[in-house]
C-alpha cells in the first residue's frame, strides 16, 4: 500500500468539533496522522460547552480505522493551550503539526463594540493562535520539523462590515505566522495561512433579512468545508517542505496564492516634504493608485465554480 500523506504525524487540529475544523480532522486521519480533535463545543459566540462535538469526531474518525483523541481545553488561555499540546504527547507520543482553527464570532458595527465583544474574538483567534504556536514550538526546535497551518480570513485580508474585532485578529494572524515562519525557518518549522472560503456555523450568523443577503449565504452554502481540507492536509506534508510564510486562499474548487503588503507607488521631492506641497502634488500623484474601499465579496464577486 502507498505511503499516506501524512502517515503518523501528530496533528492538533483547534475548534475540530464541526464545520472546517471537522473536515480538517477527517482528511488528516484518512491521510494516515493521528489527531487530537480539540474544540470546547461552544456556540459561535463562545457561550456554552460540551464535550459531544469532539468526541463524535473522534468516533467518526476511529469508525474509519485511524486515531484520534479529543480534547476540551480552551485555546483562549495559555495553560490550556499548553494542556493540548501535551494531549499529543501523551496520548501519541510528539506533535507534528498544529491547525489554529478555533474561533468564534462577536459581530457589531465598530461605533457599536463593546470592550468584552472586541476581547473574546482576539483572545481567541490571535492569543490563541500564539498561545498553541507557542505551546508547541520548543517541541518542533528540539525534532527540527514540525507546520503550522493558521486559519485567516478575507475580511482581514481585504475588509468587510461588521468584524473589526475578528478583522484585525485575522490580519494579525498573517503577520504572526509570518513571524513564525522567519524566526523557526533554521530548524525546518513552517508556517502558513489558509483563508477559507466555507459554509459554517460562524457564517451561519450573517443576517438574511433581504434577498440580496438571502443570495449571497446561498452562494457561500455551496462551498463546502471538505474543499479547504485538501490544502491544509499538504501543508502539513513533508510534500510542502518548500511552502513557507504564505497566504492562501480556498474557494470551492479555486486555491488562490494571496499577495503580501509591498509598496505600490511612492512621490519623490529632494527639497523635502511641506504638508502643503503633500496636498498639492504628492498625494494627487499617490490616489491613482490607492486601493479601494472593497469588502471581501467585491473583491471575489464571480460566483464559485
Amino acid at each position: 500500500m502507498a505511503q499516506k500523506m501524512v502517515q503518523d504525524k501528530v496533528v492538533v487540529v483547534t475548534g475540530a468539533g464541526g464545520g472546517i475544523g471537522r473536515d480538517m480532522a477527517l482528511a488528516l486521519a484518512a491521510a494516515g496522522a493521528k489527531v487530537v480533535v480539540n474544540d470546547i463545543g461552544t456556540s459561535t459566540t463562545g457561550e456554552g460547552q460540551d464535550a459531544g462535538p469532539a468526541q463524535k469526531v473522534v468516533e467518526e474518525i476511529r469508525a474509519a480505522g485511524g486515531q484520534a483523541v479529543a480534547n476540551m481545553d480552551s485555546v483562549a488561555e495559555a495553560a490550556a493551550a499548553g494542556r493540548i499540546v501535551q494531549c499529543a504527547l501523551d496520548h501519541f507520543g510528539r506533535i507534528d503539526g498544529v491547525v489554529n482553527n478555533a474561533g468564534i464570532l462577536r459581530d457589531r458595527f465598530f461605533h457599536k463594540m463593546s470592550l468584552d465583544e472586541w476581547d473574546a474574538v482576539v483572545k481567541v483567534h490571535l492569543y490563541g493562535s500564539y498561545y498553541m504556536a507557542r505551546a508547541a514550538a520548543n517541541h518542533f526546535k528540539e525534532q527540527e520539523s514540525g507546520a503550522f497551518v493558521h486559519m485567516t480570513s478575507t475580511s482581514g485580508l481585504i475588509g468587510n462590515f461588521g468584524q473589526a474585532n475578528y478583522s484585525a485578529a485575522k490580519l494579525g494572524l498573517v503577520a504572526l505566522s509570518k513571524s513564525i515562519a522567519l524566526d523557526m525557518q533554521k530548524f525546518n518549522v513552517r508556517s502558513n495561512c489558509i483563508a477559507p472560503f466555507a459554509w459554517s456555523r460562524m457564517i451561519g450568523s450573517i443576517p438574511t433579512d433581504t434577498p440580496e443577503q438571502q443570495a449571497r449565504v446561498a452562494k457561500i452554502q455551496q462551498m463546502t468545508p471538505n474543499k479547504i481540507a485538501p490544502l491544509a492536509v499538504y501543508l502539513l506534508s513533508d510534500a510542502a517542505k518548500d511552502v513557507n510564510a504564505q497566504v492562501f486562499a480556498v474557494r470551492n474548487n479555486e486555491i488562490f496564492l494571496m499577495s503580501q503588503p509591498r509598496p505600490v507607488r511612492s512621490v519623490h521631492r529632494s527639497e523635502g516634504w511641506t504638508p502643503e506641497f503633500i496636498a498639492e502634488h504628492g498625494m494627487p500623484a499617490l490616489k491613482s493608485s490607492f486601493v479601494p474601499m472593497e469588502r471581501s465579496g467585491d473583491v471575489f464577486s464571480w460566483d464559485p465554480v
